[in-house]
């Protein structure tokens, strides 16, 4: 739709103050700018609509008869603006009292409980929703507009969509304290650790994604020994002796303190990774999307 010969909508209110108040002059006053301001703005939206709107005489300004039918066209312009800038100010309220958040698995468990402890301090009124589910999913559930604010793992940003670093992780290999690489004395090097079956996450999870990019130099990797959807049961089934596997270091001291498990030093492979905000390209976060993210980039300096 082009509309050339449409004023803006600060125009058309000066035109119709100078029709109520009857002078150039006046109509300054009651906008706290000069007349000579208000002079300048008539004369370009005559030359824009392509006729005079306002005739000038010793005791005032009127409007001549074609400004009085654009001034008339003015009002249901102004009132439907009005109309739509009353409307967006509610959904910036409604937006403002409410947050869905989806992070991957790691972030939800290990780091945004305290984020959103801090976030609830600074915006008693907001209430949030948190969604934990794989990196792919967190990115697709931002991407179509079901959450204002994801967190994912992983080397690359996914398409559609911008980031930001939050925090970084390093993957570690733990196994279960019988296992023979809880004794062995030298590190396991990249080659081994990608010839070995490993207990792993979904394909389109964060930690299984970052570890096929960190060991693809090596492959072919084996495929896994189990394939389980969250950290908590990848824990249990090495816990029990299913074999070895590559976690989190967030997502391990505790069953590592408890004797559950053994880090396994690992040698010829980076498995750092950094943990990212994502929000739809183009679009800053606003409101408690974009405190969120404040804190967030404070205060996740998690291990790695």
């Amino acid at each position: 739709m082009e509309l050339s010969r449409v004023p803006d909508l600060d125009a058309l209110e000066l035109l119709l103050l100078v029709d109520a108040t009857g002078s150039l002059g006046r109509a300054a006053q009651a906008r706290g700018i000069g007349q000579p301001a208000v002079t300048a703005r008539v004369r370009t939206m005559e030359r824009l609509v392509g006729f005079p709107l306002v005739e000038r005489g010793p005791r005032g300004s009127t409007l001549t008869p074609e400004g009085r039918l654009v001034a008339d066209w003015a009002r249901d312009v102004l009132q439907a603006a009005a109309t739509l800038d009353a409307g967006i100010r509610s959904l910036r309220a409604e937006r403002d009292v409410r947050l869905r958040v989806a992070a991957s698995l790691t972030v939800a468990e290990h780091l945004l409980p305290t984020w959103l402890v801090r976030l609830a301090a600074q915006r008693p009124q907001t209430a949030v929703s948190l969604h934990a589910m794989n990196s792919t999913d967190v990115a697709r559930a931002v991407g179509d507009g079901t959450a204002d604010l994801g967190f994912v793992e992983g080397p690359r940003v996914p398409t559609g969509l911008d980031s930001r670093i939050v925090a970084r992780d390093e993957l570690t290999v733990v196994t279960h304290p019988r296992h023979p690489w809880a004794r062995r004395r030298r590190p396991v090097d990249a080659a081994e650790l990608a010839a070995t079956r490993l207990v792993q996450r979904e394909p389109t999870s964060g930690t299984r994604h970052a570890l096929e990019t960190a060991l693809r130099s090596h492959a072919p990797l084996a495929p896994p020994l189990l394939e389980l959807s969250t950290t908590s049961a990848m824990r249990a089934a090495v816990a029990a002796g299913a074999g070895p596997a590559v976690l989190s270091n967030l997502a391990i001291d505790d069953e590592v303190a408890a004797g559950r498990l053994v880090r396994v030093p690992v040698t010829g492979v980076d498995l750092s990774r950094p943990l990212r905000a994502v929000w739809p390209a183009g679009q800053r976060p606003t409101g408690p999307a974009r405190e969120l993210l404040a804190i967030a980039a404070r205060r996740g300096r998690g291990p790695g």
